[in-house]
């Protein structure tokens, strides 16, 4: 059969066209494949598209990796690494070659830990330990940190490193772990209780890190331990996590207070630049100076002020000296004056003293002694005489009415027995007892009768009386 007779029984195609359609069936049959084998060839072209051959011991394919995929690898790639990628079975047109399209690559024997690592990662998730709303805020200027990392490995020096050129004067403590194997979740478990006991040399410790350098997802899986993520998370200092490079996460960082991508990130996280606290410190100084200067120079405003307002020394003591020699000759004029006044009083004084001599006044004060003396004999005799007569005179008088002289005449004076004097005939009765007063004794009587007698009747009649003892 020659080929005009193939051309007449069916349609022919072009190379385009049959590369194509097996590029179809390809991709339609396995829409997703996973492949493990072995890197070779690889090239990175500066597209930043990945171009690598897959092999394992008895046949090969071509692959390809396009940097909106590749970007997502946690690795980077090289000759006779160990790879497991999943992708779809394609063809290339232009050449025709069978090849896959890569749309993921992990290093052989990551696959199930990533597994794991998501379903932990969700679990927590959950449970809220991931939460912004817990995170506990940094100090803004730490006073001493605790580095919770192998003594030996690269993070701790480049963590101490930082620190020293950023501010030497943070404080660093070391809490020694193992951060690979089985034992390193427990040891970073502990050193987290024992910094939170905050005793002895950690007693003002403030913040932590924990982390190390990079490495596969095996060499950093005790930092997704779940019993070391409740314990970040259940730390009263806060907790920034630094563990591996950029690219890596853990567990551990979701449930940090902060995640730095590196140790030497978390360094500079927490410490600020030296040359910063300078700048700020001279700004503070220069801002101080203008101070100083503005308030001096007020002060020396002022000061010109009050000098203004005071005089000279010289000129004051000038003014005083003047005021001295002013008050100096108006008290030379007042004691003048003074002086003046008491000698014309001391004259006057003496004048009084000459025509008031003590002689003159003592015989002056005799001559009226002597006749005061005359006078008061004379008063005295005049008034001894008045005296006796006025005497003599009351004596008469008082003689005149003495009851006794008109005893002496014969009358007498009736009394009763309780003294009372009888005037009238009616005060006694018959029988009663009355003595009567006479000139020389007294006479007891008893009445016998009383009676009434008329008025200028020398021949009275009255009461009959019996005499007695």
């Amino acid at each position: 059969m020659d080929i005009h007779d193939f051309n007449d029984r069916e349609a022919v195609l072009s190379v385009s066209d049959l590369n194509r359609e097996a590029r179809f069936l390809l991709e339609d049959n396995f829409p997703s494949v996973l492949v493990e084998g072995e890197i070779s060839n690889i090239a990175m072209p500066a597209s930043g598209h990945w171009y690598l051959t897959l092999k394992d011991e008895s046949a090969q394919i071509r692959c390809a990796m396009f940097r909106n995929r590749n970007m997502r690898v946690r690795f980077r790639p090289a000759d006779g690494m160990q790879v497991l990628v999943k992708g779809k079975v394609s063809l290339y047109e232009g050449r025709g070659d069978f090849q896959l399209i890569l749309e993921q690559m992990e290093e052989r024997g990551d696959g199930a830990l990533l597994r794991a690592f998501e379903q932990l990662k969700e679990k927590l998730f959950r449970e809220g330990l991931f939460d912004e709303a817990g995170k506990k805020p940094l100090p803004t200027l730490p006073r001493h940190i605790g580095v919770i990392t192998s003594p030996t490995g690269a993070a701790v020096r480049d963590i101490i490193s930082t620190l020293r050129r950023r501010f030497p004067a943070i404080r660093v403590t070391v809490l020694p772990v193992t951060v690979q194997g089985e034992t390193a979740a427990p040891e970073m478990i502990r050193a987290i209780e024992l910094a939170n006991r905050k005793q002895g040399c950690l007693e003002d410790i403030d913040v932590l890190v924990i982390g190390r350098g990079g490495g596969s997802l095996e060499d950093l899986w005790s930092f997704n331990n779940e019993a070391l993520a409740r314990a970040i998370h259940a730390s009263e200092l806060p907790i920034v996590s630094a563990v591996g490079h950029e690219v890596d996460f853990t567990i551990a960082d979701f449930a940090a207070d902060v995640r730095a991508a590196t140790p030497t990130a978390a360094a500079e996280l927490l410490s600020p630049d030296q040359g910063d606290f300078r700048q700020m410190y001279a700004a503070f100084a220069r801002r101080f100076g203008t101070l100083m200067l503005d308030a001096v120079q007020r002060r020396r405003e002022t000061l010109q002020w009050f000098r203004r307002q005071l005089k000279h020394p010289g000129r004051r003591l000038q003014e005083q000296a003047q005021r001295l020699d002013e008050t100096e000759l108006r008290m030379r004029r007042a004691f003048r004056h003074r002086l003046a006044e008491l000698a014309a009083r001391l004259q006057h004084l003496h004048l009084g003293i000459r025509s008031h001599s003590p002689q003159r006044l003592t015989r002056e004060y005799r001559q009226q002694a002597g006749n005061l003396a005359r006078r008061l004999q004379h008063a005295m005799h005049q008034d001894l005489h008045s005296r006796k007569l006025q005497l003599a005179a009351q004596a008469h008088t008082l003689n005149t009415v003495n009851p006794l002289s008109t005893l002496g005449r014969g009358y007498s004076i009736t009394y009763t027995t309780d003294d009372r004097v009888v005037t009238d005939y009616q005060s006694v009765k018959p029988g009663d007892t009355i003595r009567s007063r006479l000139f020389n004794g007294e006479i007891t009587s008893i009445v016998e009768k009383s009676f009434a007698v008329q008025k200028g009747n020398d021949s009275a009649t009255g009461s009959e009386e019996q005499s007695g003892d």
